[in-house]
């Protein structure tokens, strides 16, 4: 398989060496230096792209990929206030795009085990719900995506939250610790707490590997494929 690689700092190069691994061949890397210089043509050379930039030129790179018919994984967070523009896009032009906040194969499934703690935790409005989670000091969004999938969720399942803040710690509120420090891959926390006792599920990651080989398991997926597809397609 030909691969794009759009975004090429730590995790494009994690996402090159593990697609090496696997036998694909990356066919163009996509950077801020030459980002106005590659063309429609450029990147239908690829059989699919994978997207991991910054919030502010998410959106721009993807609809170039679906304006040269190039199906697109994209693991950039920060951009799901446009989710319902950019799939409308994506539609329109018929192309092809793989979403997903977080691409660990290990983090999805524990968003398997947050959705079935929440709806056990429903019925016992003595715990009150709570989140932390702690990335390195260059990510730009707060909370983190993956934070945000889990709290919605949770405000899915449990009838006294609502929604989901990281300043509001009271009532019906869903609140989210945010910690940037050091060169962390990722962490995070739920937290039920009573008078009496605490019940905790965390997810951590160890490098980057696992967020890297999800999104090459990704575009070996959409190879082939039209439409929109997220990791609930492959777990």
């Amino acid at each position: 398989m030909k691969i794009a690689l759009i975004g090429y700092g730590k995790m494009g190069k994690e996402i090159e060496m593990i697609a090496l691994e696997r036998k694909h061949e990356i066919v163009l890397i996509v950077e801020k230096d030459n980002e106005d210089l590659v063309s429609k043509k450029d990147l239908q050379k690829a059989d699919v792209a994978i997207e991991f930039t910054t919030p502010h030129s998410v959106v721009a790179n993807l609809k170039r990929c679906m304006e040269a018919q190039l199906p697109v994984v994209v693991g950039t967070t920060g951009w799901y206030q446009h989710f319902e523009e950019v799939t409308n896009y994506c539609k329109q032009h018929d192309g092809t795009l793989f979403h997903a906040t977080n691409f660990s194969i290990g983090v999805n499934l524990f968003f398997k085990v947050n959705t079935y703690l929440a709806e056990l935790m429903n019925n016992y409005s003595n715990y009150n719900v709570s989140m932390e989670e702690i990335h390195h000091i260059h990510k730009l969004d707060k909370p983190s995506g993956t934070a945000i999938t889990l709290a919605q969720q949770i405000i899915s399942k449990i009838d006294r939250k609502d929604k989901w803040s990281i300043e509001e710690k009271t009532g019906n509120t869903l609140f989210i610790q945010d910690k940037r420090e050091g060169e962390v891959p990722g962490t995070h926390i739920i937290k039920y707490h009573s008078p009496v006792d605490d019940i905790e599920i965390m997810h951590k990651a160890h490098n980057r590997k696992g967020f890297a080989l999800g999104a090459v398991v990704a575009a070996e997926f959409l190879y082939g494929k039209k439409g929109i597809y997220t990791m609930t397609d492959i777990i």
